[in-house]
Formats: C-alpha cells, sequence, structure tokens
C-alpha cells in the first residue's frame, strides 16, 4: 500500500467563510464563562510538579536584523569576552526588558 502525501496551502489573508454550524459553536464557545468550565478530572498541581519546571524551555523568538549605535568602549568590552557577543548584547537587552515587566 503507496501512501500519497496531501498538500493544501491556505491563504490566511483570504479565509472561507464559516458555516452556520461553525458560527453557531464560535458563538457558543465565547459565551461560556471560566466558572463553566469543569475541572474535575485535572490533578492538583502542587510545589513538587512546579519544581523542576523551565519557563519557555522550547521558545525561540525570531530574528530581526538591525543596525544599533553602541559606544566604543562597550562593544570592545562585550567583544573581548569572545565569539557570541551580538547573543550577550541579546541576553542582556532580553534579562532587562524581563526585569521590567516584573
Amino acid at each position: 500500500m503507496s501512501k500519497k502525501t496531501v498538500k493544501h496551502e491556505v491563504d490566511l489573508a483570504n479565509l472561507p467563510p464559516l458555516s452556520e454550524t461553525q458560527k453557531a459553536e464560535l458563538a457558543a464557545l465565547a459565551a461560556r464563562t471560566d466558572g463553566n468550565v469543569d475541572y474535575s478530572e485535572l490533578p492538583a498541581l502542587t510545589a513538587a510538579f512546579w519544581k523542576d519546571a523551565e519557563r519557555a524551555k522550547f521558545y525561540k523568538p525570531t530574528k530581526t536584523s538591525t543596525t544599533v549605535r553602541i559606544d566604543s568602549d562597550v562593544l570592545a568590552w562585550l567583544r573581548s569576552q569572545g565569539k557570541g557577543y551580538q547573543s550577550r548584547i541579546n541576553a542582556i537587552l532580553r534579562r532587562e526588558m524581563l526585569s521590567s515587566m516584573k
């Protein structure tokens, strides 16, 4: 038995219209409140569960190429630490961004 791959492209800017059934399902979901959700089958999340949790373990943000003007002494210091100075710049900026969001 041979397997055939079916490929289908979707133009997200020009999606097909929703059927009346789909519209009704979406309206019913939108009308539900959080109080209507049954969580009885979910186990309680204890401190032990979160002990080894990692934030955004698989998160990989997109990169954007840009031009930034940096003081020469700052750039020299970053480069003096070895290969990967651009990654260090990004890490420093990310750390500052996250601390300002707290």
